[in-house]
């Protein structure tokens, strides 16, 4: 790695088998790929992980219910993911399997840290268990949940998180000493104000931690789908041990592998039902197992179709092929990253999405790129004329799109995607306003020929610059974007801020393409 490249490792939660994708699988996996790029870009040496969690007793139930061994519902789930995930322009560096030795090393070697170091007791687990979400539940929280109507949660045998059903467990059980760990996860909150986002996620973690942690019920006997534990084949390693050290196991860990260089994560983007665990059951393990923590935990929120919560009775969930048989890809990239704050819940609307594609992208963005370039053909041939003397005017556009690069990786280092993409669309406002206030066939109508050389070349450049910031966000469309500017085959993966960020990289009598629509307009 070269001196001045930086590791850069971004991770999303490793999904579910016993689902297919769904909307929220994208736009988790989306947002992961968008800042996998934006650090490519900037020249960082980055390693994007996705994957899926193939274990569980929820797992072992939806293979029962289909008549089929759980491998082989993995394997059909699998595959439609690695399918996707190519047709969303996501580009990740690694795919992990729990049902992978790799991963079956590495979570057995987590489990002997924990053991070693004193941190896993062998016990006997009585209480309420939610299996959809894998979460264990005492008596006490069940009572103190209480519904509308006054009815608590233990009357319902119902999960607080979920809302689905929980069931009573007796059992021997390993434990993992979380309750030593209260106070120090609570200073590392504390001192460490990044390391939970959004802020209200990371209040509620605090709430969480501050109202006393029990030792955590780390093994279960009642169904065999999983990695067993170490020497005692009779119990199977929880699942969100398992599957929260895959961040681990796919670097190689316990061997000092070259990819151990990655860790710990610079972010763990996640959705906000699994809050808790990443933020509180991880780093208790990591400070058990003597490892770094990682840096970032981010909680995006939920979304909604059409203003209801999506739902099979409903049949309202969004299956990412059908939305790539109406939408391609960068569109879908945009909205979902544009529409809402990420931290914060969302609405899917089609004509939300429509109406932001048309005015955003295709009035703004596209009719920069078409009414620029159209002049460029028609005054000079395509032929990118020389700078005669710049004006305040001119000097202003290049002082906004030296700050929009500034401002952008600026907010995509604090995942405000939404802030990314207005800053450059108000860069793009910018340009159409200089477009307007210089009327460029005013100019070649009045043979002032110097201030149209000067305008059309600042056109073009900031146009270049412009596509180079949304490349990220839509890698398809700025790269034929870009190949119309530059006239040439551009390879969008390859390319990098240190070779393209600067002002006034394209030099006089450089030909430009004709225009054609990159962003036409949706009926």
């Amino acid at each position: 790695m070269p001196q001045d490249q930086k590791p850069y490792y971004v991770t999303t939660p490793i999904y579910y088998v016993n689902d297919e994708p769904h909307l929220g699988h994208m736009y988790t996996t989306i947002a992961a790929d968008v800042l996998a790029r934006q650090h490519r870009l900037a020249g960082d040496d980055v390693f994007f992980l996705t994957g899926v969690d193939e274990h569980g007793q929820k797992v072992q139930q939806a293979a029962e219910a289909r008549d089929i061994a759980p491998i082989a519902l993995a394997d059909q789930v699998v595959q439609r993911y690695e399918t996707l995930w190519p047709e969303l322009s996501i580009r990740n560096d690694d795919f992990i399997r729990t049902s992978s030795d790799r991963h079956k090393a590495g979570v057995h070697a987590m489990w002997k840290r924990l053991l070693d170091n004193g941190s896993i007791y062998k016990g006997f687990y009585e209480d309420w268990y939610c299996v959809p979400c894998e979460t264990y539940w005492t008596e006490t929280q069940l009572k103190d949940a209480v519904f509308p109507d006054g009815k608590t949660y233990l009357e319902a045998e119902i999960c607080p998180d979920c809302k689905r059903s929980v069931e009573k467990i007796q059992e021997e059980s390993y434990f993992f000493k979380l309750s030593e760990y209260q106070d120090k996860i609570i200073a590392h909150i504390n001192e460490n104000s990044d390391f939970i986002a959004p802020a209200s996620r990371k209040n509620e973690v605090l709430r969480f931690v501050e109202g006393g942690l029990r030792d955590l019920s780390i093994s279960r006997t009642t169904f065999s789908w999983g990695v067993p534990v170490p020497d005692d084949e009779g119990h199977v390693i929880y699942v969100w041990i398992d599957a929260l050290s895959n961040y681990l196991s796919a670097l190689g860990f316990p061997e000092d592998t070259e990819n151990m260089k990655y860790w710990p994560a610079d972010l763990h983007l996640i959705g906000k039902d699994i809050l808790r665990f990443h933020a509180v059951y991880w780093p208790a393990m990591l400070m058990a197992a003597n490892l770094p923590l990682p840096k970032r935990v981010f909680a995006h929120g939920w979304w909604t179709v059409e203003g209801e919560k999506m739902s099979k009775s409903k049949g309202n969930a969004l299956r990412p092929a059908d939305l790539l048989d109406q939408y391609e890809s960068d569109t879908l990239r945009y909205f979902l990253l544009r529409e809402v704050p990420f931290g914060a819940d969302g609405d899917f609307s089609h004509d939300s999405l429509k109406t932001r594609y048309n005015t955003e992208l295709a009035n703004d963005v596209g009719n920069l790129l078409n009414r620029s370039l159209s002049m460029l053909q028609k005054y000079r041939d395509g032929i990118l004329p020389a700078v005669a003397e710049e004006q305040s005017e001119d000097r202003a556009l290049i002082a906004d799109i030296e700050g929009m690069q500034r401002d952008v990786a600026m907010h995509l280092d604090n995942q405000a995607f939404h802030l990314a993409l207005e800053r450059v669309n108000q860069m793009v406002s910018h340009g159409n306003r200089y477009v307007a206030e210089n009327e460029p066939w005013r100019l070649a109508k009045e043979g002032n020929d110097n201030r149209l050389d000067t305008v059309l070349y600042h056109l073009v450049e900031a146009l270049r610059l412009i596509a180079v910031q949304l490349s990220p966000f839509m890698p398809i469309k700025m790269e034929q974007m870009l190949t119309q500017i530059m006239s040439k085959d551009i390879d969008i993966e390859a390319l990098r801020l240190h070779d393209l960020a600067g002002w006034g990289l394209l030099e006089a009598g450089h030909q430009c393409q004709k225009p054609s629509p990159v962003f036409p307009r949706m009926e």
